[in-house]
């Protein structure tokens, strides 16, 4: 089963949440919706998706998880600004895709 790691911001770039799932537009949407009432990504308004790694099995993506948790905040915007350098929000299209299907 696939894995993916992620990177969460809020709209001022100023909190970074790393997160892993095996269903990344679920778990973005779960995010975005508040599903996660007391969760840190509530807490500090982190709905951006800026960043994520696609891996061939989730447990790969859990180890990437912790690794980035272990890293340090410099690392972590190195690794958004290495492919997303505007920090758009790259869950922007597929939750665009999913209102138009419904």
């Amino acid at each position: 089963m696939k894995g993916y790691c992620y990177i969460l911001t809020n709209k001022n770039k100023t909190a970074l949440y790393v997160g892993a799932t095996n269903d990344i537009q679920r778990r973005i949407r779960a995010h975005k919706t508040g599903k996660y009432a007391n969760s840190f990504t509530i807490k500090y308004n982190c709905s951006l998706l800026v960043y994520f790694e696609e891996f061939v099995a989730v447990s790969d993506a859990f180890e990437r998880e912790k690794q980035l948790k272990a890293g340090n905040q410099k690392r972590k915007e190195g690794l958004i600004n290495s492919l997303n350098l505007e920090w758009k929000d790259l869950s922007k299209d597929w939750l665009d895709e999913e209102m138009d299907s419904k």
